[in-house]
């Protein structure tokens, strides 16, 4: 496969699965746009191997996957078709390489029933999920400032607890329990509320507390936007609006997300970016 055809595949796997990702990467450069196709490809693709339906041996598949992975570092070309687009822009954009090791170690976390029971332990686990997604990209951006780094892995945080909140149901059903059990003791919750058919008024509240929380590491985030390149920064922009607003939804359905899955309409994510093409 050439390089040209492993950066079209990645395109259509960014437009057709990330859901909000993509819209922010329109934004970008062409060759940027690209780039983060290519790496978000790779991770829909570790996210899969925790989720997806039809693989046997999950651990088997994330070991073959892990060892792709460092062959494809190593410069050689495994058969995936997205590995030739993925070294290209690891390479173009000097992303580090332990970012995806610890992604793939955040897949692997994932494959028994998960019950967190820290704070602390929540936020280990957002790092490795979606902090270190944070890390890469903002090599995509480009950036001179240092500090960025610490302001990328809190805005994941943020990105994550935003997904936390609107999967409380789904996560419970497939065993995994990511609300700190401090927490659902602190508020005089249990397990069984995260997949019941109404929310209880416990859970209630420790939902906007947790969305307090997640508030605060955006709010923590936001000089990030002006420490990136200056061409970039409308993107980012983009998807750190459409997330909040995604955290905003779930808030103002008073936190019902047990009956429904809370979504931002496409609409609203085309004006959040015609805005920030401004």
């Amino acid at each position: 496969m050439t390089l040209e055809q492993s950066y079209s595949f990645c395109e259509r796997v960014a437009r057709t699965q990330a859901k909000n990702f993509y819209y922010s990467f329109l934004l970008l450069s062409r060759p940027q746009r690209q780039a983060m196709c290519a790496i978000y490809a790779f991770m829909r693709y570790c996210d899969d191997l925790s989720d997806a339906e039809g693989i046997s041996d999950r651990p088997a598949a994330i070991a073959r996957w892990e060892a792709d992975l460092e062959s494809a570092l190593a410069g050689r070309r495994p058969p995936h078709p997205l590995w030739p687009a993925f070294s290209d822009a690891v390479a173009r954009y000097q992303i580090p390489h332990q970012y995806f090791r610890d992604m793939i170690r955040g897949v692997r976390s994932d494959l028994e029933p998960r019950h967190i029971q820290t704070f602390q332990e929540l936020y280990d686990y957002c790092y490795h999920v979606a902090s270190v997604v944070g890390l890469t990209i903002i090599h995509i951006f480009g950036f001179k400032d240092p500090a960025a780094l610490t302001l990328a892995e809190k805005c994941g945080v943020a990105f994550q607890l935003t997904n936390i909140l609107r999967d409380v149901r789904e996560d419970a059903e497939n065993g995994r329990v990511y609300l700190p059990a401090e927490d659902l003791k602190r508020f005089g919750a249990g397990e069984k509320d995260l997949s019941a058919q109404t929310l209880s008024r416990p859970l209630r509240e420790l939902l906007r507390f947790e969305a307090d929380r997640a508030r605060d590491f955006y709010r923590q985030s936001e000089p990030l936007i002006k420490m990136v390149d200056k061409h970039s920064r409308a993107s980012l922009k983009a998807l750190i609006q459409i997330y909040s607003r995604l955290l905003e939804r779930i808030s103002s359905s008073d936190y019902e997300v047990l009956a429904t899955r809370v979504r931002v309409p496409t609409w609203e994510k085309l004006w959040i970016l015609a805005r920030c093409s401004i």
